[in-house]
C-alpha cells in the first residue's frame, strides 16, 4: 500500500480510537460496512436503474439496488405500492438538490428553516445580500424562524407564513433543532397551501428506524436522509417519495444532477440498513437519546444556556452568550483536551457562522462505543472543566490581532497542563470503550 497513506490512515484510527467523538454528524460504521464500501462494486459504472442500465454488465449491481431498496423500505414499515426509494444519490446536499429540481420548477417559491435556528445549506441558505447556495440561486427562498421566547417552532407563525408566501414545497429538517419536529402539522401547512413537504431527516434516521422518534412517512411526500449519521452507515444519502413522484425524482438524480453512482457505497448501505433492523439497534437507538438528554441535563443543571431547555434527539445546542464565552475557544480548547464538538450558530446569533455563538454536540457515535449514563457524567463534568478554564478568553475583533490570537492561542492549548489532564482522562476512557 502507498506507505504516505497508509501512515495518514494509521494516523486517523489512532486520532478516533483516543478522542470523544460528539460531533452529531458523525459516527461509527461497522467493519461490515467497511468493508462493503472497500468491495469490488467500487470498480464498476452502472447509469440508470436496476434492469434499466445505460451499460452492460450490471446483473450483480442490479441485484444489489434492489435488495438496498427492498431493505430500506422494510426497514421503515413502507409498502412498495405506495413508495418508491432512490439509493444512489451521493449525499445529502446533492439528494436536496434533485429532489427540488424534480418537483419545481425555476423561480418557483421554497419555505424552509432558517440556518442559524437549526436549519441546513442545502434547503435554499442565503445572506440578505448575497446568493449562497445553488437552490438560492435558481428558486426563490423565504425563511421561517423559532420563536424567540421558547426558541421551538410556532406552528400556527409558520402556517400563517406559508399562507403569505404561497410556497411550492416546505421542508423541515434540523441540523442544530433539538426537538422534534411534527410532521403532521408541516404536512397539514404545505397541502393546505397546495405546497409538496420535504422531511429532511438526515440527522434522526437511526432515530426512526430505532422507534425513538416520530417517523414523517404517514405525511411527507417526500423524506430524504443520510446514512451516516444516526444510521450508522457510510456517506451516503436516500430519497423516498410517494410513488407517483418517483419517477421523477430518479431522473432528477440520474441524468439530472450526476452520472453513475456509487454501488460500493450502496453495498454499505444495504449492510447498515440490515444492522439496522435488529432489537440490538433499537436498544442503541434509545441509549443515544438516553445519553443526549443526561448531558443536557447536566449542562442546565450547571447553569449554561441549553437551547430550548433540553433535547428529543441525539444532539445538544449551546448558547454560550449567556456565560460570555467564546464558542471558537471552546471548541478548540475541547479538541486539545481530546473532545471533538462543533462550533454553531444558535437561535438569534450575534455572531458569524466562522465565530458563532454556540457549539453543538452529539451522542450517536460515543453510544456506538458503548457509553452510557455514568460515561455522560464524566463527560458532561469534564466539558464543564474545559468551559470554566478559557471562558475568560475572548477573540479580538480587529482582523490582523485575531489571526495573531488565534495561532498563538493553539499554541498554549497544545501545552496547556489542565488541558492535557483532561486528554488523558478522555484517553483511559476511550480505552475502556474500543472503536467497532
Amino acid at each position: 500500500m502507498d506507505t504516505s497513506i497508509s501512515h495518514l490512515i494509521s494516523s486517523e484510527a489512532k486520532r478516533q480510537s483516543e478522542v470523544l467523538e460528539m460531533i452529531p454528524s458523525e459516527n461509527y460504521a461497522s467493519s461490515d460496512v467497511r468493508a462493503a464500501v472497500g468491495s469490488v462494486f467500487m470498480n464498476k459504472y452502472a447509469e440508470g436503474q436496476a434492469m434499466k442500465r445505460y451499460y452492460q454488465g450490471n446483473s450483480v449491481v442490479d441485484e444489489l439496488e434492489t435488495l438496498c431498496k427492498s431493505r430500506a423500505l422494510r426497514l421503515f414499515g413502507l409498502s412498495e405500492a405506495v413508495w418508491g426509494v432512490n439509493v444512489q444519490a451521493l449525499s445529502g446536499s446533492p439528494a436536496n438538490l434533485a429532489i427540488i429540481a424534480a418537483l419545481l420548477e425555476p423561480g418557483e417559491k421554497i419555505l424552509s428553516m432558517y440556518l442559524p435556528d437549526g436549519g441546513h445549506l442545502s434547503h435554499g441558505w442565503q445572506l440578505p445580500d448575497k446568493k449562497i447556495t445553488l437552490v438560492s440561486k435558481i428558486w426563490d427562498i423565504t425563511f421561517y424562524h423559532v420563536d424567540t421566547s421558547t426558541r421551538l417552532f410556532d406552528y400556527d407563525a409558520i402556517a400563517a407564513q406559508a399562507r403569505e408566501v404561497k410556497p411550492k414545497l416546505l421542508i423541515s429538517g434540523g441540523t442544530a433543532y433539538p426537538r422534534e419536529i411534527d410532521h403532521k402539522r408541516m404536512s397539514e401547512i404545505a397541502h393546505d397551501v397546495g405546497a409538496y413537504y420535504l422531511a429532511d431527516v438526515s440527522h434522526e434516521a437511526g432515530l426512526i428506524a430505532g422507534g425513538v422518534n416520530a417517523s414523517p412517512f404517514l405525511y411527507a411526500d417526500v423524506v430524504m436522509m443520510t446514512t451516516h449519521k444516526t444510521l450508522r452507515g457510510p456517506r451516503g444519502a436516500m430519497i423516498f417519495s410517494k410513488k407517483e413522484l418517483s419517477a421523477a425524482i430518479d431522473q432528477s438524480v440520474f441524468p439530472g444532477i450526476q452520472g453513475g453512482p456509487h454501488e460500493h457505497t450502496i453495498a454499505g448501505i444495504a449492510v447498515a440498513l440490515e444492522e439496522a433492523h435488529s432489537e440490538g439497534f433499537k436498544a442503541y437507538a434509545r441509549q443515544v437519546v438516553t445519553n443526549a438528554q443526561v448531558l443536557a441535563n447536566y449542562f442546565v443543571s450547571a447553569g449554561l444556556d441549553v437551547v430550548s431547555g433540553g433535547t428529543d434527539k441525539h444532539l445538544v445546542l449551546i448558547d454560550l452568550r449567556s456565560i460570555n464565552a467564546s464558542a471558537w475557544v471552546v471548541a478548540w480548547a475541547l479538541e486539545f483536551a481530546n473532545i471533538i464538538v462543533n462550533r454553531n450558530t444558535v437561535p438569534f446569533d450575534t455572531g458569524s457562522s466562522v465565530y458563532p455563538s454556540g457549539i453543538r454536540l452529539g451522542t450517536p457515535a460515543i453510544t456506538t462505543r458503548g457509553m452510557k449514563e455514568e460515561e455522560m457524567k464524566k463527560i458532561g463534568v469534564w466539558i464543564m472543566d474545559v468551559i470554566h478554564l478559557v471562558k475568560d478568553m475572548h477573540l479580538p475583533e480587529e482582523k490582523a490581532e485575531r489571526l495573531a490570537f488565534i495561532a498563538q492561542t493553539k499554541k498554549e492549548f497544545a501545552q496547556h497542563h489542565e488541558l492535557r489532564a483532561i486528554a488523558d482522562r478522555v484517553k483511559s476512557l476511550c480505552a475502556a470503550f474500543p472503536l467497532p
